[in-house]
């Protein structure tokens, strides 16, 4: 485990000898994206590591600077349910009780939106964003003539009817390894726009129509540029053939528009050993 160094003594001008050793954890956490400025830390707007980073260096004290990174970088207004993060804490506060302490975090928590719902020791060396080698969103579409009030915020209300078997039709088209160029947003700073699409399922259950979607990364923009097409075939804009032809030409301009953001949610996260999922519930 490597330590952190004590306090700084401004009187002697040099650090205390005594040392503290860190424990690296991994914790999933859900998170409304309507109060967000998305995942990042910015100097200017309220964001998911702002809220997390605040809340352990409450549980831990003020001289408490802890590295986080996560599995994912979500825009503002995108949601969770399984987003996983690795931290650094200490390790005697964390070993003495981990229910306790994530209780402390959620207590801290408990009116920024967000929440832990599972946590797990791992190894210095784990890292949250570089050792994911897939990761799974989810898109909801209100479909019905009038919107919801329950759903406004949480659901894209689209009021049209919608064709499913052509929006699973057109979808065909985007699975495996292509250049996703069309489906990219200008301010992509990827660099390459190859990824490897593993899922891309769309289903109706009453007036909700949900778009499951894995990948081995994403472009900026990616999942809500690819509903968006999939919404105008849906609507007899296209016809799913059509879709193969958006692909090949690499031109963002000819596809839809992008998908509004509160209607998507990061839902898992795969390592080798575990995913977010399976974590979720867990302490220890």
């Amino acid at each position: 485990m490597s330590p952190i160094l004590g306090k700084y003594d401004v009187r002697l001008g040099y650090l205390l000898p005594h040392l503290a050793q860190e424990q690296r954890i991994v914790l999933v956490i859900e998170f409304d994206g309507a109060k967000f400025h998305g995942w990042q830390r910015q100097d200017n707007a309220f964001t998911v590591q702002e809220a997390m980073e605040d809340a352990i260096g409450k549980l831990e004290g003020k001289d408490s600077a802890p590295s986080f990174a996560a599995a994912g970088r979500t825009d503002t207004g995108v949601h969770a349910t399984h987003m996983l993060i690795h931290a650094e804490v200490r390790q005697t506060m964390w070993e003495k009780s981990p229910h306790a302490y994530i209780k402390g975090l959620n207590f801290h928590l408990r009116d920024a939106g967000v929440l832990v719902h599972g946590v797990k020791a791992v190894t210095n060396d784990f890292h949250a964003r570089f050792d994911c080698f897939e990761r799974r969103y989810q898109y909801k579409i209100w479909n019905r003539s009038v919107s919801s009030v329950l759903h406004s915020k949480q659901a894209w209300w689209v009021f049209q009817p919608l064709d499913i078997d052509k929006m699973n039709q057109s979808a065909h088209f985007l699975l495996g390894k292509h250049d996703f160029t069309t489906f990219r947003a200008s301010g992509c700073q990827a660099n390459a726009a190859v990824r490897n699409l593993k899922v891309l399922n769309v289903k109706q259950e009453g007036h909700f129509i949900t778009i499951d979607v894995a990948a081995d990364a994403f472009l900026y923009h990616m999942v809500r540029n690819i509903v968006g097409t999939l919404v105008a075939v849906g609507m007899g804009r296209w016809q799913p053939e059509y879709m193969q032809e958006l692909l090949d030409g690499k031109n963002r301009c000819v596809a839809a528009q992008t998908a509004p953001a509160h209607g998507l949610y990061f839902t898992d996260a795969i390592y080798p050993d575990f995913s977010a999922q399976d974590i979720s519930g867990m302490v220890g």
